[in-house]
């Protein structure tokens, strides 16, 4: 399974802004985004482009896309796969693309506050910790749909990665559109998210405008 293994500081870097992709690391004074606030690379402390030059409106649809291709975890043979699932359904291609990574079982994961960060959501649904309406699931990207109930398997629950999970999960606040059960470390989809319940620092019409070019 592909997957990015470089540093992903410097994902946010790169980004100009922190992607929160290590969890309450990105919290804490150890953030290495408060201490290198520029983008990496050699020309990355003088600020990238030279001297107030304009950005393209390729430049920007870019990196809008890219943002959020690494803030879900999402390599680009994917996310453009994604991206033509969101157009063949019917309302707004750039909404419909959001609630898909949203409802991407990983996320859900992520969102319910049983991991960290989406990935190690990733890596604990790849283990096969995890179970959707009853049967074990071990695909990151599966799309979830309202009604189906996600759980940390009973083969699962007394490992020491779970142990606390409950008390740490209590701890974060879930979503409006998802129901969890800490007790029972499981969570279901009530319905899909609303765009007010997304990331708004998403541009999702420049993605679009990126992929009709």
């Amino acid at each position: 399974m592909a997957r990015y293994t470089g540093s992903v500081c410097k994902l946010c870097r790169r980004e100009n802004e922190k992607l929160f992709l290590k969890g309450e690391r990105c919290f804490s004074a150890k953030c290495s985004f408060e201490k290198r606030a520029y983008a990496p690379g050699d020309h990355g402390r003088s600020g990238g482009s030279r001297g107030g030059e304009r950005v393209s409106d390729y430049s920007r649809q870019l990196r809008a896309k890219q943002k959020v291709r690494r803030k879900y975890g999402v390599l680009e043979r994917q996310f453009r796969r994604v991206f033509g699932i969101a157009v063949r359904q019917s309302g707004l291609t750039g909404l419909n693309l959001l609630q898909l990574l949203e409802t991407r079982l990983d996320n859900v994961v992520y969102r319910l506050g049983y991991a960290e960060n989406r990935a190690q959501a990733r890596q604990m649904v790849t283990h096969g910790h995890f179970e959707v309406n009853g049967i074990p699931s071990d695909i990151p990207s599966m799309i979830l749909k309202p009604g189906d109930q996600i759980s940390v398997r009973k083969s699962s629950a007394s490992k020491a990665l779970f142990s606390d999970l409950a008390d740490i999960a209590d701890k974060r606040v879930c979503p409006l559109w998802l129901d969890r059960n800490t007790k029972a470390l499981s969570g279901r989809v009530l319905r899909l998210p609303e765009r007010s319940e997304i990331d708004g620092n998403i541009n999702e019409q420049l993605i679009v405008e990126f992929y009709s070019r």
